[in-house]
């Protein structure tokens, strides 16, 4: 299997990483720009969580 990479939608690639810097903030995690590949296990799923929880609240919402 091969791994790619590339954006489907142009500027998804930007509106990405807003989102997880702002779910890293609210969580409580400090993300750079760039490597965060010395960030904890917890702390990377923290922020994986947190998007997904808000993803999810966004989902919702929009049904009602």
């Amino acid at each position: 299997m091969s791994s790619n990479k590339k954006t489907m939608v142009p500027n998804a690639r930007e509106a990405m990483n807003k989102f997880k810097m702002e779910a890293a903030n609210e969580v409580g995690v400090n993300l750079k720009q760039g490597y965060n590949g010395d960030l904890t296990s917890k702390q990377a799923g923290s922020v994986g969580g947190q998007m997904v929880k808000k993803m999810i609240e966004s989902y919702e919402n929009g049904m009602k």
